[in-house]
């Protein structure tokens, strides 16, 4: 498999092993690899019927399901891209997507039909929504012709599949573009790295708007054969069954997932027998969850990526050991304030490969500023051990990650600045025992009045997703600055022991 394939073709592919093998299953359906190609391969021919082309975007709200994967399939094989939002988001955020997106068509399931429809009259001109079906989306497509800003031809290696959401550092929606080849190489990495085929059984419970409930596992699933099975939602009592029931060989959560998980009653009792492979990332993973999974036989293999690197960057070699680089994959050290090469074994993590994103959509100079000399800047603090294997020390940001969602503080402080009770504010993400890291906000009143730090968090969960909402919020005087003029962060994260806030 070294000559790339276009995504639309992975199914096909995956049936040289069995056309009647179940390629994908969610409680209420299975598509066999049969049905799959069969299905989106129609799918395909309705879109381009219904005038959309090549670079046309398909936007959806909704649970994991089936139906989304033939979706997903439908449209790489007409040459559109996939722009699966959130179904966390709040109306606001919604919108802003779709105005980003600008796509043609927006699909959704009954659960979010209402929130969809809701964001849609926040747009001037919004696009017509369809129901998901077994057959991708509903039987009767309008005529999309006029909203179509696509192109003839055939579909290209080069051309987006994914366009994937993650909140900017300025508060404002920010698309990620994954190429066809994108997405191959960094399954061809993966494969490389953990290895998968026919006799393997893939338990998804990451949501689909997340890069790795497709590139991480599920798509290499595909590729080479293997069942993938898609929970709606993570529920961890189903999904202990659901590893037992389907013999399930591998799976991938952030270390929250994994945590919730072994704090069920039936975890100690669970049959975790044909489980092979249990990948975590998006976040440090405390050492009682290592412990526990370990002491099941189940260690936790820790990865690091990120959207823009389709996301596969570096996997353990061993539990507990360094990270190495995924197959394919280079990564490099420079220094985050000079941008040259770090002279230690510390400094900003670079990542270079076929797998790197086509780019940030309609955000060309952001583009050129996260890519230099073809190495993808992750913003991300890395240090090089004495063996060659990596750690992730820090952030080069404020940013932090909390239940395995990114959260930038640019974004909920412009929500708190919007309150005409608040001066200045400031949020910073502090360990948790549950979800990883929470946020604290301290804000100063303006002068002569009253804050009010529980309305304040209201006011944050109106407008943003909810693990976005602040866990305290922390009323202080002043805001600590550097010498340069800008909020002192580790100042502030040292005065948490002596204030009291309002929890969650």
């Amino acid at each position: 498999m070294n000559a790339p394939l276009l995504v639309g073709e992975w199914p096909a592919r995956g049936a040289r092993h069995g056309a009647d093998r179940v390629a994908v299953q969610d409680p209420a359906a299975r598509h066999s690899y049969a049905d799959l190609e069969e299905r989106s391969t129609a799918l395909a021919d309705r879109l381009r019927a219904a005038g959309l082309g090549r670079g046309d975007r398909l936007a959806t709200v909704t649970a994991n399901s089936a139906d989304h994967v033939v979706a997903f399939f439908g449209c790489a094989k007409a040459g559109l891209l996939l722009a699966p939002l959130s179904w966390r988001a709040s109306t606001t955020e919604l919108a802003a997507m779709l105005r980003d997106a600008r796509p043609a068509l927006v699909a959704t399931d009954t659960t979010y039909r209402d929130a969809v429809h809701a964001a849609l009259t926040l747009l001037d001109d919004p696009p017509p929504a369809v129901l998901l079906s077994a057959e991708g989306l509903e039987d009767d497509l309008p005529d999309l012709r006029a909203r179509s800003e696509g192109r003839a031809g055939q579909v290209a290696l080069d051309d987006p599949v994914l366009l994937l959401y993650s909140s900017g550092s300025t508060g404002r929606p920010k698309g990620i573009l994954l190429s066809h080849a994108s997405c191959w190489w960094t399954n061809r990495s993966l494969d490389g790295r953990v290895g998968m085929g026919p006799d393997d059984v893939v338990l998804v419970v990451l949501p689909q708007f997340h890069v790795a409930a497709w590139n991480v596992q599920p798509l290499l699933g595909w590729l080479t054969g293997a069942r993938v099975i898609v929970e709606p939602v993570f529920d961890p009592d189903t999904v202990l069954n659901r590893l037992a029931d389907e013999r399930v060989t591998t799976t991938m959560g952030v270390p929250t997932s994994y945590q919730m998980l072994a704090e069920r009653p039936g975890f100690a009792d669970a049959d975790l027998s044909s489980l092979r492979l249990a990948l975590v990332g998006g976040a440090p993973t405390a050492d009682r969850v290592l412990t526990a999974w370990s002491g099941r036989g189940v260690p936790l293999v820790a990865g690091y990526g990120l959207t823009e690197a389709g996301p596969n960057v570096l996997c353990e070699a061993e539990p507990g050991g360094g990270m190495l680089p995924y197959p394919g994959v280079e990564v490099a050290l420079r220094d985050p304030v000079t941008g040259r090469p770090a002279e230690g074994d510390r400094g900003e993590l670079l990542v270079r490969g076929p797998n790197v994103f086509a780019g940030y959509w309609g955000r060309p100079d952001e583009t050129a500023r996260a890519v230099v000399g073809g190495w993808l800047a992750t913003g991300d603090i890395a240090e090089r051990g004495p063996d060659g294997g990596y750690r992730l020390v820090g952030r080069s940001t404020a940013m932090y990650i909390s239940g395995g969602e990114n959260v930038y503080p640019g974004e909920v402080e412009q929500v708190l600045l919007r309150d005409p009770s608040v001066a200045a504010a400031a949020v910073v993400g502090v360990p948790d025992d549950q979800w990883g890291e929470v946020g604290v906000a301290f804000v100063v009143p303006r002068q002569g009045l009253t804050l009010d730090p529980e309305r304040l968090r209201a006011g944050v969960r109106q407008q943003l997703a909810g693990f976005k909402v602040p866990r305290r919020v922390v009323v202080v005087d002043a805001l600590p600055l550097t010498g340069s003029g800008k909020i002192d962060r580790p100042a502030l994260r040292g005065e948490l022991d002596n204030q009291k806030g309002v929890e969650r």
